[in-house]
């Protein structure tokens, strides 16, 4: 199990206020203000360039804010930066492990950094939680991605952190090992660990019990995915027929309908006004060349409009 809270006592384990970051002029994180019960898994989503990392890095202490305030389990996220590296495991999207090392030298190495007292006990726990044990004398340089990102994991957890912060952590694995991977971390917080999660993925946002959308430094969204999709307030009509690209085309051009995409062997025609989509899309809809039944939007859609919406403060 978890160990006990090591911070003031709350429900909550990040609570900030308008967090303000800037690279060279260039504002990353505007006035983000966000909060995080404990034993969630909270997903952080947006486009690449957003923010995410830099949040992640000022909660945890490796980045100060230039403005804005505070806590994470408790401490200060400016004044008390030592006390939260030592309860918070962060996991980078860069494997930063030692490729020359057996999976069971590297997690022994992380436990005598963390000066943990058996720090063979605390490896081999760590290898027989994760899975680890045939392959525990391997080289992790040898590992494939999905591997990698379950060592990684274990190097995280060595310590009992009370957060977790990850970044991307199942880019470029392949399925059957992102699943297994969103297996553990559902273990993990049923043990009682937050954990705070970016990620690009529709299906592992779906995993989370809440998320936030954050897009070039503003926090647009937050809720369950039910609550941030009904928010959205998006109409969708689902397109079945021939010539769907030739209907595309025209669509796009069409006052009311915001996005237009391709499902497979249908076509998801959405828009942010029903009446306007509905208007748009009356006289197709009135012909018998295509088949049109209402539909419900999806995270995709709404992660879609959402970008559409943003201007990147990078371009």
């Amino acid at each position: 199990m978890i160990a006990a809270a090591p911070g003031p006592k709350s429900e909550i384990a990040i609570d900030v206020t308008k967090l303000n970051k800037s690279f060279d002029g260039r504002s990353v994180v505007r006035d983000l203000t966000m909060q995080v019960r404990r034993g969630l898994i909270y997903g952080f989503l947006g486009p690449n360039g957003s923010g995410k990392t830099t949040t992640l890095r000022m909660l945890c202490g490796l980045l100060t804010p230039d403005s804005g305030q505070g806590t994470c389990l408790g401490y200060d996220i400016r004044k008390q930066t030592k006390e939260i590296k030592r309860h918070v495991g962060y996991m980078t999207q860069k494997f930063s492990l030692y490729a020359d090392l057996s999976i069971r030298e590297n997690l022994e190495f992380v436990a005598r950094v963390h000066d943990l007292p058996k720090p063979r006990e605390a490896a081999r726990r760590a290898i027989e939680r994760l899975g680890l044990g045939n392959r525990a004398d391997q080289l992790a340089g040898d590992l494939s991605g999905g591997w990698k990102q379950r060592l990684a994991l274990g190097a995280c957890i060595l310590p009992e952190p009370q957060l977790l912060l990850l970044d991307e952590p199942t880019a470029g694995v392949d399925p059957k090992a992102r699943r297994d991977f969103w297996d553990e971390i559902h273990k993990l917080a049923a043990d009682g660990l937050t954990v705070l999660v970016s990620t690009h993925y529709m299906d592992e946002a779906e995993r989370c019990h809440e998320i936030a959308y954050i897009a070039y430094g503003d926090l647009l969204a937050v809720g369950t995915v039910d609550e941030v999709i009904a928010s959205a307030h998006l109409a969708n009509w689902i397109v079945t027929g021939d010539a769907l690209a030739d209907l595309a085309v025209e669509l796009r051009k069409r006052v009311g309908v915001d996005m237009v995409a391709p499902f497979g062997s249908s076509l998801h025609v959405v828009g942010r006004d029903r009446a306007k989509l509905d208007a748009a899309t009356a006289d197709l809809r009135a012909s018998d060349q295509h088949k049109w039944l209402r539909g419900e939007a999806t995270l995709e859609d709404v992660f879609i409009d959402l970008m559409g919406r943003s201007k990147d403060n990078f371009a």
